[in-house]
């Protein structure tokens, strides 16, 4: 470079700032993400993170699993793959889908990397920049960083204790449409919901699938946390009564183990070849090695007794969740009451913002997700996800103990200089008081 020309790489934060796709602009970090270097400091308790606790996990029947895997067959495990996934996990799949009433043939499975690269390759496959996506108000943040970064438009749609409000539903299909746009999918996670913690009811899951129906509109149901209720049976899937309009999303990361990266996607027929070539323009194949391990201890394995011991510990947690939130919390607090999962929607007095009110909870040693995480407009300023699957109930119940002393500290200054301007604190219709 000739020394009379200046060097502008060296004025700029980023030299490729004017070379990145249009797409590039939705992608921005969660808030989840963000949080992570704070809330994993050893005197802070975090009610922020989703991460399963593994401690249950009889490591050593996984161990032996591992390396019989490698000794018996370890030159196939570390080999390529199938582009749809191992032939005996999918199988394997079935069976765990058989308790939630779908009958699937290994055929309509594709494995993925975790059920977020799920999310992503049916995004992948359907969706072009400005097409709309519904999904319930809050959702999952992953989902929506996918979402953001195929350039979506999300709508969102009201929920309440029993899940997403079919009426709110039927409504935004028709004022979607009536503006001209396309709607490629209805986004929903109807079993212990992440954030909200609440279940879409039986009776309601009749009419979504009616209104769906009626308005040939695509459901991806996303659930992770479908066999971790706490009392009773499964519910059934909403891909049981409907296999030609519903994608379903599955994982082992919260009845297994996250850091093997092993869903899937069960899709019609010609959705499912889509996602199969999407899948290999991807990754080629998901992890051979992570497959068979998965495969190994399901067959050597009472998975299902596992199961029952994760239930039931997530459910001593969040009982000491709920119990510390009772206890403690103030007047005009409202929270969900979750029968499964691994979280509690809360909402704030009116007034208070979560976000803002964020660096004071960290400074008194507690940590959680603000709302605002979870919406895809900027709502949810005055809710706040809290997690109970990660800590000990003792440290859930001194991590509540903080979070309440920092809301009443909150409450009394704005008592003592006045309300907040116009505009601040709640809002959105949903979900807030009415979630309790």
């Amino acid at each position: 470079m000739s020394a009379d020309l200046p060097d502008v790489r060296q004025t700029r934060l980023d030299n490729y700032v004017d070379r990145y796709a249009a797409r590039t602009k939705g992608m921005t970090a969660s808030e989840i993400r963000a949080l992570f270097s704070v809330a994993s400091r050893p005197e802070v308790v975090s009610l922020a993170g989703g991460m399963p606790n593994i401690g249950g996990l009889p490591l050593d029947v996984v161990g032996s699993a591992v390396r019989d895997l490698v000794m018996e067959n370890g030159a196939t495990a570390m080999q390529y793959g199938s582009g749809q996934g191992d032939p005996v996990l999918r199988d394997q799949i079935c069976d765990v889908m058989r308790l939630e009433g779908i009958d699937a043939h290994p055929d309509d499975v594709v494995v993925t990397v975790g059920s977020q690269q799920a999310v992503d390759l049916v995004t992948r496959v359907f969706c072009d920049p400005g097409d709309v996506v519904i999904c319930e108000a809050p959702s999952y943040v992953g989902a929506l960083g996918v979402f953001r970064a195929y350039q979506c438009e999300v709508v969102h749609v009201a929920m309440d204790n029993d899940g997403v409000q079919p009426e709110a539903l039927e409504q935004a299909i028709a004022a979607v449409r009536a503006a001209g746009k396309k709607i490629k999918f209805f986004y929903t996670i109807p079993n212990f919901h992440n954030p909200a913690g609440v279940s879409l009811s039986v009776e309601r899951r009749r009419r979504v699938l009616d209104i769906c129906r009626a308005a040939d509109l695509l459901i991806l149901e996303d659930n992770p946390y479908g066999l971790l209720g706490f009392d009773g049976d499964p519910y059934r899937a909403l891909r049981a009564d409907d296999k030609e309009g519903v994608i379903y999303l599955g994982s082992f990361s919260k009845t297994f183990a996250p850091g093997f990266r092993v869903g899937w996607a069960v899709a019609p027929h010609a959705v499912r070849e889509k996602l199969v070539l999407a899948q290999e323009s991807a990754t080629l194949c998901p992890p051979v090695f992570s497959q068979q391990t998965i495969s190994a201890y399901l067959s050597r394995h009472d998975w299902l007794g596992q199961v029952k011991q994760f239930r039931e510990m997530y459910r001593e947690r969040r009982d000491a969740m709920l119990a510390a939130l009772t206890e403690k919390m103030p007047a005009a607090t409202t929270w969900t009451k979750p029968a499964g999962g691994f979280y509690v929607w809360l909402t704030l007095p009116e007034g208070l913002d979560a976000k803002a009110m964020l660096p004071r909870a960290v400074t008194a040693r507690v940590a959680y997700v603000p709302g605002t995480a979870f919406f895809a407009d900027g709502f949810g300023s005055q809710c706040m996800r809290l997690s109970y699957c990660h800590p000990t109930p003792e440290r859930i119940t001194e991590g509540v103990a903080r979070l309440a002393a920092v809301i009443n500290e909150e409450l009394e200054l704005r008592q003592t200089f006045g309300p907040l301007p116009p505009g601040a604190g709640r809002d959105y219709d949903a979900p807030g008081p009415e979630l309790s």
